[in-house]
């Protein structure tokens, strides 16, 4: 038997009785897998994890509260055997060859008549992997390349296209803050399945390097306009691709729906009829400040925090923000594209009744290679970003939460 490895296949267990005995790591390990594949699992254990029993307690599955009994294996398709009571294992294994139901047994893989593989999943896929070396199986290792080759077809670097069913649309990819690691799985598997990448200029452009020769990129910023404003020189885009049969990525800084125009573009996808993924980001408003050492929500100092958009002065008359009261809001404060601005946003939010000492840090391209952060308050910050040349992409932040751990430039 050690001579021939095992035969992989995949069970399908959609209302079938699955028997687990023993309620512990293994068996909290396993479980959500065959909660998924609709199982209808029996639990066989006196004691189990509190995940195990959360899991009884939302009635995924039933739960036994005793050992072992010879019979509890009858009319199972499948059954998983994790007790710490050796004995107990090798009779409720007997059972199992007796009764012809596939076994796993987590004491003594020899003694099964079924085997786990190492499992991962990507899109619409499961990845097993299981030894062929019955000898001196190495699980280490078998879960070392299920990890790779899921990875690889997660961040796109494994590219496997699809050859049937893949519908041309858009997908709305919010590419994070910069570092090209913080992209979400999905939105970089999508990239790498892209025809057309139409890419902001706040969006991580390393991606964009290591794309197929193939895959059309276009500037968002360098579209020819014509008699078209520049968001529907964007959407006429998206859209006249999309009806090419094309699969198109609009990759934009942040999360789509932050500050990005995101609904502007879906709405004008949905009137011509083409379908749209949203894949959202991670928004600079947090991550900048997190990779600068700034909690936004530190205990104790802020039990809130305020995300606005500083591209217009608070005397402009296309301002929404309402600057009186958020000057005096407690919680801290967030400036998305204001640092030109950010002279007359400190004088206001100071006429207004913040204190001018209140800590400020700008924190300059950030979680990329080229981040920098500066320090200062409501009262020397419009002079400091003159002094260490600030300039946008900049994520502004006010508040108590600033002066907490390493300080920066001042």
């Amino acid at each position: 038997m050690a001579e021939h490895p095992a035969y992989p296949v995949g069970l399908r267990l959609l209302g079938r009785k699955v028997v687990v005995l023993g309620g512990g790591q293994v068996a909290q390990r396993r479980l959500p897998a065959l909660i998924a594949a609709g199982a209808d699992v029996l639990l066989v254990s006196p004691e189990a994890t509190p995940s195990v029993e959360a899991m009884a307690d939302a009635g995924e599955i039933t739960w036994a509260r005793r050992p072992y009994e010879e019979g509890d294996l009858a009319d199972a398709w499948y059954a998983l055997i994790a007790t710490g009571d050796r004995e107990a294992n090798t009779r409720a294994s007997a059972e199992a060859e007796r009764h012809r139901v596939w076994c796993v047994r987590s004491d003594d893989a020899e003694a099964a008549t079924a085997w786990t593989p190492a499992t991962g999943h990507s899109e619409g896929v499961t990845v097993a992997v299981l030894t062929t070396d019955t000898h001196s199986p190495d699980p280490r290792r078998t879960a070392a390349i299920r990890d790779a080759v899921v990875e690889g077809l997660r961040d796109g670097t494994l590219v496997a296209p699809h050859h049937r069913g893949r519908t041309p649309g858009v997908a709305l990819v919010g590419g994070g803050p910069g570092d090209p690691d913080l992209i979400t799985v999905r939105g970089r598997r999508l990239l790498a399945e892209a025809d057309v990448v139409i890419a902001d200029h706040l969006g991580p452009r390393d991606l964009l390097a290591e794309l197929p020769p193939h895959v059309e990129v276009i500037d968002a910023a360098k579209l020819p306009y014509g008699r078209f404003m520049a968001q529907e020189a964007i959407n006429n885009a998206l859209i006249e691709h999309a009806k090419q049969g094309r699969s198109v990525v609009r990759l934009k800084g942040g999360d789509p729906f932050v500050f990005g125009r995101g609904m502007e573009e879906i709405q004008a996808l949905a009137e011509a009829g083409i379908p749209c993924t949203v894949v959202p980001g991670i928004s600079s408003s947090i991550s900048v400040p997190g990779a600068a050492g700034i909690s936004v929500t530190h205990r104790g100092l802020a039990q809130a925090f305020t995300v606005v958009s500083g591209h217009v002065a608070p005397d402009d008359e296309r301002s929404l923000i309402d600057w009186p009261a958020l000057a005096k809001v407690s919680g801290t404060l967030v400036v998305l594209m204001g640092v030109d601005k950010i002279g007359k946003i400190a004088e206001t939010l100071v006429a207004h009744g913040k204190a001018p000492e209140t800590p400020v840090a700008l924190v300059q391209e950030g979680t990329t290679a080229a981040q920098r952060r500066v320090d200062a308050t409501l009262a020397t910050v419009a002079e400091a970003v003159r002094t260490h040349g600030v300039k946008a992409p900049s994520v502004i932040v006010i508040g108590e939460v600033v002066g907490v751990g390493p300080r920066a430039v001042e």
